[in-house]
């Protein structure tokens, strides 16, 4: 004799349902009831699976809702109100301030210390890399960067907190 497991499965859930479980939480406790029968039929022989299963079920609803009765109702990361951890206004337009001064500095080096400086620090190439590619000893890397952040450090001078 085979069991229409859908019926089964929508006769325990629609019960879970009437003893005050949603629909998404009947769900849950049904599958968990599920996977009680299977794993106690490896051992056992169940006359009766579906009212094994109902029985489980509502055990299930009864131990989450004893739970839920000691420790408090559990949140969900959905129900959470999330912080906005974005700056405020002032502080965007500060930022912007200061970026455009950074602007500003970069744009007063000459071309090849700029060239090498945003190698370094956007692209983040090694001062190896960056003195092949431009034909220099990485000495010369290193007298270009120091002189590029000397001179945006002199000019931003107060921009920055």
């Amino acid at each position: 004799m085979s069991i229409d497991w859908q019926r089964v499965f929508s006769k325990v859930k629609s019960a879970l349902m009437r003893r005050g479980r949603s629909e998404h939480d009947a769900d849950d406790l049904v599958q968990e009831a599920w996977i009680r029968l299977a794993c106690y039929e490896r051992d056992n022989t169940v006359e009766q699976p579906e009212a094994f299963l109902m029985r489980a079920a509502i055990n299930l609803s009864i131990d989450a809702h004893r739970l839920s009765a000691t420790r408090g109702e559990q949140v969900t990361l959905e129900d959470l109100v999330l912080i906005d951890g974005r700056p405020g206004v002032e502080d965007e337009l500060l930022g912007r301030e200061r970026l455009a001064r950074l602007s500003e500095c970069i744009s007063l080096l000459s071309g090849q210390t700029r060239q090498i400086l945003l190698a370094h620090r956007i692209d983040g190439l090694s001062y190896q890399e960056i003195a092949r590619r431009h034909g220099i000893s990485i000495t010369t890397v290193h007298k270009h960067i120091a002189k590029a952040v000397l001179l945006i450090a002199g000019r931003m001078e107060g921009w920055y907190p």
